[in-house]
């Protein structure tokens, strides 16, 4: 393939730009702030799910305490009830003593429901603190996520402004370029990252390895316009006063 040696040149500016592409790429996949945003995102998860079991023991809670109150009042008006009989006088001794017993139950089974209800308010407060706890872990990786989230966004949109730069340069760049050269160079591109460089001081500015004294006997013979590649790498050797041919 020949070219000329000037258009051979320019593709160096083509390189230029594509590694600079290539570099806004990389980093785009590798900022720190997407490693950072996936780990304040699973601790967040967790929190919030440790808040909502928490608050679904605390309704749970709830309900038992309600539960255990009715439970109280029903007891209390019982107990009431007896007390109102035994001071009517209106009952037989053999019924006082019947009521005088129902009543000393009632009341320890009162004294035992409120010891019951007595450690499940406890539990409640426990969970309450709980709650506030977690809550307050919630609220810190939120606005963890929110500022990590933010300086991602920063460094993308400067990323974003840079591709476009580059793609505009890229664009201006093709058409000076043969279809067959280009060809090339967009397919050595895709398979080594690197489609050209400069032969410097007889080593290869892509894959940085020194071309051997054959090879480079080969390309000192190339007429000026023929398109010469690493024998390494495969990039376009592109050949100035500097290549120490």
């Amino acid at each position: 393939m020949k070219a000329d040696p000037a258009v051979q040149r320019q593709i160096l500016e083509l390189a230029k730009v594509d590694a600079e592409l290539s570099r806004v790429d990389h980093r785009r996949r590798t900022l720190p702030e997407l490693a950072e945003i996936a780990d304040v995102e699973k601790v967040l998860r967790e929190r919030r799910d440790a808040l909502v079991a928490t608050e679904t023991a605390g309704s749970d809670l709830d309900r038992e305490i309600a539960r255990q109150e009715k439970e109280i009042e029903s007891v209390r008006a019982r107990g009431d009830r007896d007390r109102k009989l035994l001071e009517s006088g209106s009952v037989s001794a053999k019924q006082m003593t019947d009521v005088e017993h129902e009543l000393q139950t009632l009341q320890r089974r009162q004294s035992a429901l409120e010891d019951d209800l007595l450690e499940l308010m406890e539990r409640r407060e426990a969970l309450d603190l709980d709650a506030q706890r977690t809550s307050a872990e919630v609220d810190t990786a939120e606005k963890k996520l929110a500022d990590a989230q933010g300086r991602r966004d920063e460094v993308l949109a400067d990323l974003d402004t840079t591709q476009a730069r580059r793609d505009a340069d890229r664009a201006g760049l093709l058409p000076r370029f043969p279809a067959d050269l280009l060809s090339l160079y967009e397919r050595i591109r895709a398979q080594r990252g690197i489609g050209a460089s400069l032969l410097r001081a007889r080593r290869c500015g892509a894959c940085q390895l020194d071309i051997d004294r054959n090879a480079i006997s080969e390309i000192k013979a190339a007429a000026e316009d023929e398109v010469v590649q690493c024998e390494n790498c495969g990039a376009i050797l592109v050949r100035t006063m500097e290549s120490g041919l």
